[in-house]
This record gives C-alpha cells, sequence and structure tokens, in this order.
C-alpha cells in the first residue's frame, strides 16, 4: 500500500527562500513568516498522511455507489469530510466577510498540494466548491452571495460546475439547456448535463449547481450563454432548506480512475435557478470558476507526480534487483537495490527534477494571482492569464508521464493493484482532459494569449528571464550551469514566437500546428528559471552556512540535471515548431 510523506521543507524553502513571501508588499504576506507557514503547513500535512492517504485506496477500490437517487461516497469520506470542515480548512482563503479565513491563495495552494496528492478524488469535493464560491461572489448579486456563500464556504452546502452536455463539450455554443424566466424574477431550467463531479453525494445537506444554460430568444452561440444557481434543496428566506428542487442524478459514469468522486449526469427538470450577473453573460462569470480550476487542475498534475515519484524512489531503495555494474553494492544480499542502476536513477532525477521545479512554478503562479487580487497588479494578472495554459496543460502532460515512469519503477509490481502505482496513473490521466483538454489550453495559448495586450506579457516574460540573466551573471557557476542553459532555452522560445508571427499571419494553421509544442517548450523554460531561481537561494544557503547544507547541495545536483538533460528540449519542440502545417495537414480526412 503507498503512502505519503509531506514535502514540508520544500515547501518552506520555496516560500521562504525563493520567493521569500514575507518581504512582499502583497498584502497579507507579511504575516507569512515561516513560524506561522511552518504550522499550518505541518498540521496540513499531518492530515493529509494520517487521514486522507489511507482512505485514498479505499475510495479508489469501493468507488461510489447509486441507489434510488441518492450517492454514497467510500467508506471513511464523511467522517474525513466533517473533520476537514470542522477544523475550517475548507475556508482556508475564502473572504472572512463570508465565513472564510482569509488567508492568501498562495498558502491555499501550498496546503491544496498536500490534501490532493493524499487524495485527488476527495480533494475534488471541496476544491470544486471552492471554484463555484468564486464565481458567486465575483458576478452575483449581495442577496445571492449572502444566501448561498456563508454555508458554502464551511462546505455545510458544496458545489459544483455544469457545463457539458452530451452532444457538445469544448463547443458550449451548441448546449441546449433551457432557462424560462418566471415571474418571480428565478428562472426554470430544463436540460441534461455530463460528466459532473461531485454531482450528487452524501458529504453536505446541499449542493449548490452552476449551470449554463439558455433564456429562450437571446442571442446564439456563446453570445446566448447565461449562467444560474440552481440549489438541490431550495433555500428558505431565512436560510433553511425547503422542498426538493427539479434536480438529480440519472446515472454515475464509470470511469478509468478518480473513482472516489461522483461523476454523475445531472438532469434538471423545470428546475428553480437564479440568474448570477446578466443574462447572456454567463460564460464570462462561469470562466471565473474555470479559470481557478484549471490552476487547480495543474497541481492536481503536479501533486500526483509528487506522490508517485515518493513511492517509486522508496521502492528503488529497497527492492533488490541485480548488480551495479561498476561493482557490488550490496555484499551482505543476494542482488543490489534498484536505484544503483543508472537507467533507474534516470526515471528518478526526470521526476524529482520535474516536481520540485513544478512546486516552484506553481506557488510563483498563486503569488502572481494574489499580487493581482490584493494589489490590483495588472501585470501580474496579465502574466498569470498568459500561464495559465501552460500551467494546466504543460504540468498535467508532464505530471501524467511522471506517474508512468514512477509505474516503471515497479516492473511487473507497478501493474498490479495492491502497489498504488496504478491509481496514481489512472488519477491522473483526467487531469489532461478536464478543465478544457490539453491541445485546446495549446491552442488557446498561441491563438489567444500570446497576443493579449499587443504581446505586452510574453515580452514582459523574456524581459524577466533575461533581467534574472543579467543580474546574476558574474557567479560564474551559476552562469556555467543554470543562468547559459537557461538563456539558450529562452532564445529558443522568442525564436518560436516569432516564427507564430511570421508564419501565422499567412497560415494560421502553421501556428497552431505546433501549438502542443510551444505550451512544453514555454513550460520548460519557466521552469528553467525556476531552477535558476531555486539554485541562487540554495548556494545562498550554504554561502551562509545554513545547517541543513546537504538539503542546498542535493537542491543544486538536480537543477543542474535538469537544465542538463530536460531543458534542451526547447530545441526539439522548436525545430517541431518551424516545420510548420505541412508535415501535419498532409493527409486527406479520408486517408486516416
Amino acid at each position: 500500500m503507498p503512502t505519503y510523506t509531506p514535502p514540508l521543507k520544500d515547501l518552506e524553502f520555496v516560500l521562504h527562500d525563493v520567493l521569500k513571501i514575507s518581504e512582499s508588499d502583497i498584502p497579507g504576506y507579511a504575516d507569512l513568516d515561516a513560524d506561522f507557514t511552518g504550522a499550518i503547513l505541518d498540521e496540513a500535512g499531518k492530515i493529509a498522511r494520517d487521514v486522507l492517504a489511507p482512505l485514498n485506496v479505499v475510495g479508489d477500490t469501493q468507488g461510489c455507489t447509486l441507489e434510488n437517487g441518492v450517492v454514497r461516497t467510500p467508506d471513511g469520506f464523511k467522517q474525513a469530510f466533517d473533520m476537514m470542515r470542522d477544523g475550517g480548512w475548507t475556508g482556508l482563503g475564502a473572504d472572512p466577510e463570508y465565513g472564510g479565513q482569509g488567508m492568501p491563495y498562495l498558502l491555499h495552494t501550498a496546503v491544496g498540494e498536500l490534501f490532493v496528492s493524499a487524495n485527488l478524488a476527495f480533494n475534488m469535493y471541496q476544491g470544486l466548491t471552492m471554484g463555484a464560491y468564486e464565481a458567486i461572489r465575483a458576478h452575483a448579486s449581495d442577496a445571492l452571495k449572502d444566501k448561498f456563500l456563508p454555508k458554502m464556504v464551511s462546505c455545510e452546502w458544496t458545489g459544483t460546475m455544469n457545463l457539458t452536455e452530451p452532444h457538445c463539450g469544448t463547443d458550449l455554443g451548441l448546449l441546449r439547456t433551457k432557462a424560462e424566466p418566471q415571474d418571480d424574477g428565478s428562472f426554470k431550467i430544463t436540460g441534461t448535463k455530463i460528466f459532473i463531479s461531485a454531482g450528487e453525494h452524501d458529504l453536505s445537506e446541499n449542493i449548490i449547481h452552476l449551470v449554463l444554460a439558455k433564456i429562450p430568444g437571446g442571442p446564439e452561440g456563446v453570445r446566448g450563454i447565461s449562467l444560474f444557481i440552481v440549489p438541490k434543496f431550495i433555500v428558505n428566506d431565512d436560510g433553511s432548506l425547503g422542498a426538493r428542487n427539479g434536480v438529480a442524478c440519472g446515472n454515475l459514469e464509470e470511469k478509468m480512475g478518480i473513482h472516489g468522486n461522483s461523476t454523475c449526469v445531472m438532469n434538471f427538470d423545470g428546475s428553480t435557478g437564479y440568474l448570477v450577473g446578466e443574462e447572456h453573460k454567463g460564460l464570462r462569470a462561469m470562466f471565473t470558476m474555470m479559470n481557478a480550476a484549471r490552476l487547480g487542475v495543474g497541481l492536481q498534475g503536479h501533486a500526483q507526480a509528487s506522490v508517485a515519484y515518493q513511492n517509486a524512489a522508496e521502492y528503488a531503495r529497497e527492492r533488490l534487483q541485480g548488480r551495479a555494474v561498476t561493482g557490488t553494492q550490496n555484499p551482505d544480499g543476494p542482488a543490489d537495490p534498484l536505484i544503483v542502476h543508472p537507467d533507474v536513477r534516470r526515471t528518478l532525477m526526470d521526476q524529482k527534477a520535474f516536481v520540485e521545479g513544478a512546486r516552484a512554478f506553481l506557488l510563483w503562479g498563486a503569488m502572481l494571482l494574489d499580487d493581482g487580487d490584493l494589489n490590483g497588479n495588472k501585470d501580474s494578472e496579465g502574466l498569470l492569464s498568459l500561464m495559465t495554459p501552460v500551467i494546466k496543460g504543460f504540468l498535467t502532460d508532464k505530471g501524467f508521464d511522471c506517474t508512468v515512469q514512477a509505474q516503471q519503477i515497479y516492473g511487473g509490481h507497478g501493474y498490479i493493484e495492491e502497489t498504488g502505482a496504478s491509481q496514481f496513473v489512472r488519477d491522473a490521466r483526467i487531469t489532461m482532459i478536464y478543465e478544457g483538454a490539453n491541445g485546446v489550453q495549446a491552442l488557446d495559448l498561441v491563438g489567444r494569449k500570446l497576443a493579449l495586450d499587443g504581446g505586452k506579457y510574453v515580452m514582459a516574460f523574456f524581459e524577466m528571464v533575461k533581467g534574472f540573466i543579467k543580474e546574476n551573471e558574474n557567479d560564474a557557476a551559476l552562469k556555467a550551469d543554470f543562468l547559459d542553459p537557461l538563456k539558450a532555452a529562452s532564445k529558443d522560445m522568442q525564436a518560436a514566437a516569432m516564427f507564430f508571427m511570421q508564419a501565422g499571419m499567412k497560415d494560421p494553421n502553421a501556428a497552431l500546428a505546433g501549438s502542443s509544442d510551444f505550451m512544453h517548450l514555454f513550460g520548460h523554460v519557466v521552469l528553467g528559471l525556476m531552477w535558476a531561481r531555486m539554485a541562487k537561494a540554495a548556494q545562498a544557503g550554504i554561502d551562509s552556512g545554513v545547517s541543513d547544507t546537504k538539503f542546498c547541495e542535493n537542491k543544486l545536483a538536480t537543477g543542474r540535471y535538469y537544465m542538463k538533460r530536460l531543458l534542451p528540449e526547447t530545441a526539439l519542440r522548436l525545430a517541431r515548431i518551424n516545420s510548420g502545417a505541412e508535415p501535419v495537414m498532409g493527409l486527406a480526412a479520408e486517408d486516416f
């Protein structure tokens, strides 16, 4: 059975040595000293390790069940959810006006990694609720906020998002769910939604569905979409629960992974709904939730890679198999441990270098979100908007790859369910699909985000990289091992962007054919920057005589591996991009 060890020291290193959060001018960050964050992360880590992780395999093997319209979650989920709710963990980053603790999104992200690594399917119930909370808080009337948000923050009521229908996924302009206006200002919602995570369950007394629907007579396509709150139970004016609304789970999906989360077909049969924001402006409101969800899904990809790597490394240290080619390393045993073999080391180093770099990327992204939200910094908002498809697409693509690499370490035992390696692979796979499939993320990045505000934010990113290199170019060790590879990778990215500008104007397919490659190229450059920043912090720790010199030395060694073995992939990606559309579009449709 797999285990989980919270990476508390690594989180603290990124927060305080790399990002130096307590020195930031972002409101609330001055309170985030090492003692404060350490206490919160330590407690969250205990819950993740001792409560949530043991339930991960339970959720996978039992799954959810649907009987007479009622969905039952796996054994232990209800008790764990009550404990999370009673401890205030569900409202950690929510507004105190609605009962939240008002912590910055950065801390929410750090804690979230621990919970998601321990049990992805379980954490989705509260994670989706906070996404729905954000959409309602940003776009609903004060009356609706006061009515629904306090009990959503406490997770007495949970939330969902309902977009996909049987005939449409990404192309929401095709949706058919209708919203008929009523004399009292409410709407009657009728339609069917599919793939609705946490659509029905026994963890909360009410479920607040956010539903996209079209009001008759509105504009065609996505311009005619509105957003509605549709509660499972009608909420009376005094806040008590009234009659059951006309919404029900018609079926539970049989899935490859995340079995502990109820993925539902939801039927809305003249159910009462309340308009969020303006009529026909629902997509903009829902994207508030979806953008937050995409950051969360990027975290999921990273978190599954992290826990899978931990278990694979432990197995490689313990499993005896063969002898080292340079001579026996375990003379008292019948064989040497797997970890002596160079190819096993390579596989583990691939995972370790990605996991630690991705952790820094996610926490930096959370810091940008806080700077935009709490400081009103539009530049931070724009930079994060540019990188959101990279966070979602690149980190889940690579996160899934890492779970497969971790599974490979086990050999045949990785294919057997009892080791847990298979579950990490199966659970991670969905992250590449939901909240916008990764191909769509790449198209959004190249087709829309690069040109945002005339390319202002991608140019700002290039200047950020250039500025860091120039600032530290007198450090010979940092320059040779980190800055020179980062500079070469950044030039590859700039060349790719230039290709899109020149070729894309004449032939859009030439740009879009390279969009996934660019998403990965961009992701590698960001991780290269993160590793350069971590290397600088680690060397500073060594130079200052920190107590854990070994930690800093290991960080430098892992960073050098990334820069030498993984970052050069940018050249491959650039070559693919420069090949244009012809190799991709060469066959007629009927020739496939």
